[in-house]
């Protein structure tokens, strides 16, 4: 299988005032590839005060990882109104710059996972793409790196996308951006959590069913672009690759996978 790589800040996450505890895209997708079999590398950074805690708790998963040096932990916190996630950004962790992407060996297949817009620029995705299938978390398209209740806009920069193969996005994400087929992207994922997804890929979309789970889905979007890359890299079609995810989401959020 040609390799397998995710990129990405952690954060520290409050939820319902509870105490802080791990998050962000590299923590969920390596619990979605454990829970798969699949064997990729984890590239990431969190602040100094968490490194060390998180780092640990992060190769407990058994993957490799690889930890960079950072100033700052992207923090949030969070609590669910229904089925409606309201969340404040408490502070904004580290910009990935094009010289950080020299760490990421070449080839193969890649998920950049940003927690806000500031995380992954134009260039750094650039580097990140050259040689490689990229994916990308659409967060980075819409969420406003600014402190205070998080804010969603369009005011990103159209280069972002200029090097993306897959774009991930959530169903308010997908609100946000509009017109799906102006995008000029291959693939484009829009999940609607229990409701499923859906996926548009040669001029079409197609659906892909789910099943409500009465749990926290918070990283089921990271879990779910992290199962869905490792599919379409092990030679799954789209839709095929999908239903894989849902599945994972599906068995992380009832326990059936840890």
């Amino acid at each position: 299988m040609p390799p397998l790589a995710l990129v990405g800040n952690l954060s520290r996450d409050v939820v319902d005032g509870g105490p802080p505890r791990i998050g962000g895209g590299p923590y969920y997708a390596a619990r979605a590839w454990r829970a798969l079999g699949t064997r990729g590398t984890i590239f990431t950074r969190c602040g100094p005060e968490d490194r060390h805690a998180y780092v640990r708790l992060l190769t407990a998963l058994g993957l490799p990882v690889v930890s960079l040096e950072g100033a700052a932990t992207t923090s949030f916190s969070f609590h669910y109104e229904g089925d409606t996630r309201i969340m404040t950004v408490v502070q904004a962790g580290d910009t990935w710059t094009a010289e950080d992407a020299d760490v990421v060996p070449p080839g193969g297949w890649i998920h950049v996972a940003p927690l806000l817009r500031s995380d992954f620029p134009a260039e750094t995705l650039a580097a990140l793409a050259r040689g490689r299938h990229l994916s990308l978390d659409g967060q980075g398209l819409v969420r406003a790196a600014e402190t205070g209740p998080l804010r969603l806009d369009a005011n990103f920069d159209p280069a972002v996308l200029e090097h993306v193969q897959i774009l991930k996005l959530a169903e308010e994400e997908a609100e946000v951006v509009g017109a799906i087929d102006k995008l000029d992207v291959a693939e484009v994922l829009v999940t609607f959590g229990e409701r499923g997804s859906r996926v548009y890929h040669n001029g079409r979309a197609e659906e892909v069913g789910a099943w409500p789970v009465a749990m926290d889905p918070t990283g089921s979007g990271d879990a779910f672009s992290a199962a869905y890359l490792a599919g379409r890299s092990q030679g799954l079609a789209p839709v095929s690759a999908a239903r894989q995810a849902t599945g994972v989401v599906g068995a992380l959020l009832t326990g059936r996978a840890t």
